[in-house]
């Protein structure tokens, strides 16, 4: 009888020893470690300002800028700058244009991108008399489409309403509403 306990023992002790080792082969790996990325840094914007500071032009400034930066980095106010005229707190927005005005000179036109509820700052374009670069100030109008309108403008004259501008081929009814508060087609807007 003690030699069956002992078997008995003896394959109790097999078992387990089989079941830890079937364990140990059938236990998932170890995942990869976790590595922990910085928060992601928002995308720098470009502005272009112009008017009454020293240097007008496109300037590159961190996300969540304010105007005081931008009149900074065109190198401060112009000697005739009207300082009461801007909000220097207001937030900057990508492709956003700020004009310094003069002290008397009638605020520019501001207008509200109804599609992307950004607010486009400038003087009214004569799309009749204005290069291509200028033509690429308009919300929606880039590099191609400016040389379309010159294009269109060489090859058909000038424009007689503002409306015509449609004719050119990818200036559809959308795109017109966007800039329709923006252009003329005369020297006195």
């Amino acid at each position: 009888m003690l030699n069956n306990i002992k078997i008995l023992i003896f394959g109790l002790l097999a078992g387990l020893l089989a079941a830890a080792l079937i364990l140990i082969v059938a236990a998932p790996g170890y995942g990869e470690p976790v590595t922990l990325l910085p928060t992601p840094k928002k995308a720098d914007i470009s502005i272009y300002i112009t008017g009454a500071v020293q240097n007008p032009g496109v300037y590159v400034l961190p996300a969540e800028s304010r105007v005081e930066s931008a009149v900074q980095a065109a190198g401060g106010w112009g000697d005739k700058a009207d300082r009461n005229a801007v909000n220097l707190a207001a937030l900057l927005t990508d492709g956003q244009t700020i004009y310094i005005p003069v002290p008397g000179e009638e605020p520019p036109t501001v207008v509200v991108n109804e599609k992307s509820k950004s607010l486009v700052i400038g003087e009214i374009i004569n799309i009749n008399t204005a290069s291509s670069e200028l033509l690429e100030e308009l919300p929606g109008i880039g590099p191609t489409k400016a040389s379309d309108i010159v294009a269109y403008r060489q090859k058909n004259g000038a424009f007689d309403t503002i409306e015509a501008i449609q004719n050119v081929p990818g200036i559809g009814p959308g795109l017109f509403e966007d800039i329709q508060d923006l252009i003329t087609v005369s020297d006195n807007p």
